[in-house]
């Protein structure tokens, strides 16, 4: 079995299986998924005529469980602008989904959602700046260590 090769490699890895995960649960029970993010279902033929809400749930669990494989296959390459492109596009998901709940669009169980993608971004970031350090170091030493030309 293949694993990621590097600590942002892992830190997306983990964040595309729990998308993957979570856009399983909300193809399979929508309902389970509108409560962990903190609406209230709504029961079997309650709906009004026109509440698209179970429209939209399964359009963003596909998008979820796509995007998830997409995390998943990229940290297994070590794809590492995939990576970096991830970090300031989950940090604007972060703002957009808690200016939802603090503006009222959105109850205050859906802060979780953005607070997740803002910690992913923010772990993520970090990793690559602890690689990109570690990555450098050889060679300050190998160039301090070169006589001058």
């Amino acid at each position: 079995m293949r694993l990621p090769c590097s600590l942002s490699g892992w830190t997306i890895a983990v964040f595309g299986v729990l998308a993957a995960a979570l856009g399983v649960v909300g193809l399979v029970v929508p309902d389970a998924l509108l409560t962990v993010m903190g609406f209230e279902p709504v029961p079997d033929g309650g709906r009004a005529d026109g509440d698209h809400t179970l429209v939209f749930l399964t359009a963003s669990s596909m998008a979820a469980l796509n995007m998830g494989v997409y995390y998943v296959l990229a940290a297994l390459a070590d794809w590492k602008p995939f990576f970096r492109w991830t970090v300031p596009f989950r940090l604007l998901t972060c703002a957009v989904f808690t200016l939802a709940v603090v503006g009222g669009r959105a109850p205050a169980g859906f802060l979780g959602v953005g607070l997740w993608e803002g910690l992913g971004a923010v772990v993520t970031g970090l990793a690559l700046r602890y690689e990109k350090a570690r990555d450098e170091k050889p060679h300050a030493k190998q160039d301090a260590a070169s006589p001058a030309s």
